[in-house]
Parts: structure tokens; sequence; C-alpha cells
């Protein structure tokens, strides 16, 4: 396409690293456009990738998280469409920005019924599980099981400090139509169109839209969506460690919160998207220990 640089938003960093990442063996300039609360609360992520010779530009308005990261890339994109290229990190963005990303995330999708074939003999399970802030992960965990009607999709969104508690990112709860980011969805926002802002314990979730897709699948009942709260997903995230030696990131154990939520039957094949690692997040989960 003839560009020579390359930007992208990210909120828990993990799309920061990879963009950074595809740059320097590339050897092309990369500018991570990242909320400056953000920048504090997944410190490894970004060190990573200024390691990797990329610039993470802390952005300063609204609540500093991942809305705003995608404002300042958004508009950093429209300002220099000559040579920049904008990598959108979720099923966000103007069309065909949230096609492509769950396009493309459908490896995910491809390799569950791959593992599934191999594990259980069949390549259908009875329940998909993922988190959903932007929804690239639910996207990637579901896209190649939309038309199995016998596949249910169950996606958790941060509740934050409770659904109506006026601090959370309960996107679908909160359901009101509008347009964020070049998207028609379902958002957070005022009786004047105003966005609100969200809040959640997890970058990644911190968002108060959701993929178009996502809004519409929520609308026909394809899939249930849950709200977790902070200490849900907390907890949550401690028992996968107890149990299966695995440290989740806090957008996963929003996900993993759902087992405490409904009941399945012995027999149900589950699978889970876990999106990413609790490295970036230790911090947190220190502190929040600590604290009580």
């Amino acid at each position: 396409m003839g560009k020579t640089r390359i930007i992208a938003e990210t909120g828990a960093g993990q799309h920061g690293v990879a963009t950074a990442t595809v740059c320097a063996l590339m050897n092309m300039e990369c500018i991570v456009y990242m909320g400056k609360t953000d920048v504090e609360r997944q410190h490894p992520n970004v060190q990573k990738m200024k390691m990797l010779g990329a610039k993470v530009v802390p952005v300063v308005s609204g609540n500093m998280t991942l809305k705003d990261a995608t404002n300042d890339a958004i508009r950093d994109w429209c300002s220099n469409p000559s040579d920049t290229y904008y990598v959108i990190g979720s099923t966000v963005g103007p069309h065909p920005y949230p096609d492509m990303v769950a396009r493309l995330q459908s490896i995910i999708g491809k390799e569950i019924k791959k593992q599934l074939t191999e594990k259980e003999g069949r390549d259908t399970p009875d329940y998909l599980m993922a988190c959903a802030g932007g929804g690239s992960n639910a996207a990637g965990t579901i896209y190649e099981y939309l038309d199995e009607p016998n596949v249910k999709i169950l996606l958790a969104e941060a509740a934050g400090k409770g659904v109506e508690s006026g601090e959370s990112a309960a996107t679908i709860h909160l359901e009101k139509k509008g347009i964020i980011h070049g998207a028609k969805t379902l958002l957070m926002q005022t009786e004047d169109g105003q966005i609100e802002e969200p809040y959640s314990i997890s970058a990644g979730l911190d968002y108060p839209g959701i993929g178009p897709m996502h809004a519409n699948m929520a609308k026909q009942k394809r899939s249930e969506v849950m709200a977790v709260d902070d200490d849900e997903a907390l907890q949550a995230a401690l028992e996968l460690t107890s149990l299966e030696g695995i440290i989740p990131a806090l957008e996963s154990a929003h996900a993993l919160a759902i087992f405490a939520k409904k009941k399945f039957n012995p027999e149900d094949v589950i699978v889970l998207c876990l999106s990413g690692r609790g490295d970036k997040d230790m911090e947190t989960y220190i502190n929040t220990s600590n604290s009580k």
C-alpha cells in the first residue's frame, strides 16, 4: 500500500506489543496510543513496546483509557492519510475494521475446531465463552460457529463496581443505540448523546461501546451476555491460578467468572478463550490482595 508509518491503539497493551513486534521485524515506524491510566497499570507491556522500538503516546483526555486512545489514533490517521496505516486492535471503528478484525481473529475458532476434534472427537462444543470489551478475542472464538445454532455463546462484559453504579463498562446491559468511532452499535451514552466514561479494573474491557457484530448478536439473542464485576473477576482469576497454575489476564478472568453465574451439566463440552496471560496485571493482583 506504500504506507511507511504504522499506528495502533491499545488498552491492555497486548495489541500494542503485537503491532510493535511486526514493525520491528519490518523495520517500520510504530506509534502506539495508550491512555495514561493504562500506561500506568499495564507497565510490563509498555516496557515491551518501547524495547521493540515503538513510541508509546500516553493519552490524557477523558478518563485516559482505551476510548481515549482510540480517539487520538483516529485523529492521527485522519491527519496523515498519505503515509499512515492504522492497525485497529478490536472489532470496533469504521467499516471494514470490525469485519476485518473478526475474520483475522477467526484463527482462534479454527484452532478450537482442530483441538476439539483431537480431544473430543467432535469439532463443535456445547458452549463457547469469552470476555468482550471491543470484542476481538470473542469474535475470533465464535466466528467459525456463528451458523451452528447448537453451539451456545456466553460472553462476559465488565460490570466494574456494579452495572448501575455509574462505574462500569457493561455496554450491552446499559444498551443505548448510537455511534462511536465510526460504527453504529450499543454503547454507554447520556440522553443528549454524549459518551459516558467507562470503568473496569481491566484495561482491555474499559470501553464504552462494543463491536457492532456483538451488539447485533446480543439483540438477536444469538449470544448471552453476562455482566461480571471487578470482585467476581478477581475471584475467578485466583481460582484458576490455584486450581490450574495458570495466571490469567484480568480480561479473561471476567469470562472465567461465568462458571459461578451459570449452571452447566457435567457432560457439557465447554471452550473458554483465555485471551491473555496475567503478567501485565500482576501489580493489580498484588495490590488488590494486599488491600484485602
